[in-house]
């Protein structure tokens, strides 16, 4: 054991895996005043000074006019739900992270799938309006890999049909589209600040609502229903930011635009060197005008040499850790298969796609080095 090392400390092992993503991280040095800060004070949560701060300073980033904390984004999509009173159905993609569909279970929601886009992989309109019954209340769209939904589509079925919509913008930090943030769009969208996103809070989330009152809604739902210290008008949770996240966010708030144009490079980079190889098909960037490139996928097609389960494991055998997001699709796992929406012939683009895609690694401290032998492995098989 190295005697420089403080007693049960790990010895630093060299680690040559590369991984889908990697957290970014403001400098230690700069969070300790804001630490010290908290142990001066004892305030620890119940929207302390940090809190407050955070949520500003969210706003004037984002671009958006409320927005309300919470400790992770699935709490955040669970009371995004109860806040509209959403019930009965609720149209979604089977394209997604689990947590976008749990949230409508834990809600006593029934989800039903609809088929997506295939060249943006997002709810396909067509798809949600053809999926709709008396008994649907809302769409749940997810702006997959940080690529806007087709929004006024969406909101010009929902206008028709009289229902709510909520985005599960988890990916979506940033972004923006010509007409201003995509988080202004819908009832409510929601963000994740989970580490593994292009920003986090460690863990963390938000929603993103467009009036006060819905907020101060929100609030009470997020704190067990209270609105003082003996009224209670609604059965919520403990669904609160603390001060530590609160104050990691606004330092990491700093440093958030040189984290994004790295990612920036990382792709530029993977659609330059990518663009000729046969059989590999890269999204397109159409309907951003501010992007995050929260994501890199590819789409493996027949034409490449190998299948897209045998590059996966070709990256693996070589310590790179590309995942196939989103496979297997939501409507795949046993608590969902048996929903008629969620047979194979309604969702023949989804599972397309899950059967292509891989997402390859991208976070701002990818180096050259790495990204040769990740191209390297596609370009030369």
């Amino acid at each position: 054991m190295n005697a420089a090392l403080p007693l049960g400390a790990i010895e630093p092992q060299i680690d040559d895996r590369i991984y889908v993503t990697q957290p970014h991280l403001a400098p230690l040095e700069e969070f300790i005043p804001y630490l010290q800060q908290i142990w001066d004070s004892k305030i620890l949560t119940n929207a302390g000074p940090f809190h407050q701060q955070f949520e500003a300073a969210l706003c004037k980033y984002l671009g958006v006019k409320h927005l309300a904390l919470f400790t992770n984004g699935t709490l955040a999509l669970l009371t995004a739900l109860q806040a509209l009173r959403v019930t009965g159905e609720v149209i979604t993609t089977p394209y997604s992270f689990v947590a976008t569909a749990h949230s409508l279970v834990w809600n006593g929601i029934k989800p039903v799938f609809a088929d997506i886009d295939p060249h943006t992989l997002n709810l396909d309109p067509a798809k949600i309006e053809a999926a709709i019954t008396p008994q649907t209340t809302a769409i749940m769209p997810v702006h997959c890999y940080g690529k806007p939904c087709d929004v006024e589509a969406i909101q010009k079925i929902a206008d028709n049909y009289n229902l709510k919509v909520i985005y599960d913008a988890a990916h979506a930090f940033g972004v923006q589209t010509e007409t201003g943030s995509v988080l202004e769009h819908g009832d409510l969208a929601v963000l994740s600040f989970h580490a593994t996103k292009v920003f986090n809070t460690f863990e963390g989330g938000a929603i993103i609502c467009q009036d006060a009152r819905t907020k101060q809604r929100i609030d009470h739902l997020k704190n067990f229903g209270f609105v003082d210290e003996v009224t209670v008008v609604a059965s919520g949770i403990n669904g609160k930011m603390s001060e530590i996240n609160a104050a990691f966010g606004l330092l990491q708030l700093q440093h958030i635009d040189e984290a994004l144009a790295k990612r920036a490079r990382v792709d530029a980079i993977y659609r330059e060197r990518l663009r000729d190889v046969r059989g590999i098909r890269c999204l397109p960037k159409e309907g951003q005008k501010v992007a995050n490139h929260s994501y890199f996928p590819i789409l493996v097609g027949p034409e490449y040499p190998i299948s897209r389960d045998a590059l996966y494991q070709k990256f693996r055998d070589r310590n790179i850790y590309a995942r196939r997001y989103f496979y297997p699709l939501i409507s795949d796992f046993p608590i969902y298969r048996g929903l008629p929406s969620a047979r194979q012939d309604n969702l023949p683009v989804a599972r397309a796609a899950a059967q292509q895609v891989l997402c390859l690694p991208i976070f701002p401290a990818l180096t050259d080095d790495m990204l040769d032998r990740i191209i390297g492995i596609i370009a030369d098989t």
